[in-house]
């Protein structure tokens, strides 16, 4: 009888720890999983526009748009700019009372405004003239112009690309 006994005791313990083995693997494996298949990349904005396809928050517009959707301004001192984050790209609202402008290398934009049509845009040093276009100047140095056409353009073409 006590070799049935111990026999009996001696399985139950190899069996219990086969099963907190088992158990243990399986719940490194299950969070190894859980850990790869579930990273969430989490690049939104405090507005919710999602950064890595390109968009920012219009203030004038209240919403997500793409930051190289407005009117391309190139810089002045650049000939033949082909390089787009280089640009400066302005944002009207409806009635183009406002006119939002994001200059490249900084992470806010600059609304500016203008008290009646036919005068320029205005915030602080900054002027946004319809000229031919459009000028950027600050304080009275001209830093970008373009012309009113939305969209990347194919320099020597008058097409968009």
């Amino acid at each position: 009888m006590k070799k049935i006994a111990t026999i009996f005791i001696f399985s139950i313990i190899i069996y219990s720890c086969k099963l907190t083995d088992e158990n243990d693997i399986e719940a490194k494996v299950a969070k190894n999983t859980t850990t790869k298949d579930s990273t969430v990349v989490n690049d939104k904005d405090e507005n919710g526009c999602l950064s890595s396809a390109g968009y920012v928050w219009s203030k004038v517009n209240n919403e997500c748009v793409k930051g190289y959707s407005g009117i391309q301004l190139n810089p002045m001192n650049v000939a033949n700019n082909e390089d787009e984050t280089a640009s400066a790209y302005v944002l009207f609202n409806e009635d183009a009372s406002m006119a939002e402008v994001f200059l490249p290398n900084e992470t806010t934009s600059i609304v500016l405004t203008r008290s009646t049509e036919g005068k320029p845009w205005v915030y602080k040093d900054w002027q946004l003239i319809a000229w031919k276009g459009y000028v950027l100047k600050k304080g009275g140095e001209n830093k970008y112009m373009g012309d009113a056409e939305m969209g990347k353009k194919v320099l020597g073409s008058d097409t968009e690309q």
